[in-house]
């Protein structure tokens, strides 16, 4: 299986780092773009040095290298994540703007109707955005918010974090068990009881 990960600007960086790390595990071939903005992000939000983060990839590419493989339809590549998605970075999407390589390999996704899976990390959402992530849609791309469900019980961020990764690599169709996905509620009442 052959990955892009884009990384932009937005807030969420422990996301993209985590869905590196695993990728990597499961020995999938990894594309990765960082923006400008997101390195600067990476250096503030966690501990990782970003060559560190680079080194999780098989082959790293500069946001303005539109030579890359993927940048072309030709190139057989089964999907993309934008993780975390900016509100920059979306609007560029819905709107067809292929001005950086992260947006022209999305481009690329939809257009040949590759799996394109758009993170956003907003709040609050106002119409433009909301709009957009319609757009984005409704041209195909998968809109998961980076909104960790609480079901499975979190005990740290670390499971927060792999509650969304897990749920970004099961539509990737990626098998892992990152998450305790939800057994419905008799598994819950069995739980107590036993308390």
């Amino acid at each position: 299986m052959e990955i892009v990960v884009g990384i932009s600007g937005a807030s969420g960086a422990a996301y993209a780092i985590r869905l590196l790390q695993v990728l990597r595990e499961k020995g999938i071939i990894i594309h990765l773009v960082i923006t400008d903005s997101a390195a600067r992000i990476i250096e503030i939000e966690t501990d990782s040095l970003l060559e560190d983060v680079k080194s999780l990839a098989d082959h790293v590419y500069d946001p303005g290298d539109f030579a890359a493989p993927f940048a072309s339809g030709s190139h057989l590549f089964d999907g993309m994540v934008v993780i975390p998605c900016s509100m920059g970075t979306l609007s560029a999407i819905a709107c067809g703007s292929s001005d950086t390589l992260i947006t022209r390999a999305a481009d690329v996704c939809l257009k040949e109707k590759r799996r394109l899976i758009i993170v956003p990390r907003e709040t609050p959402l106002g119409l433009v955005q909301l709009r957009n992530m319609v757009a984005a849609a409704e041209a195909g791309a998968v809109v998961l918010p980076a909104c960790p469900a609480f079901y499975s019980r979190p005990e740290s961020l670390d499971d927060l974090v792999d509650v969304l990764v897990g749920r970004v690599l099961d539509l990737l169709g990626v098998e892992n068990d990152l998450y305790r996905r939800w057994q419905g509620t008799a598994e819950r009442k069995s739980e107590r009881k036993c308390l």
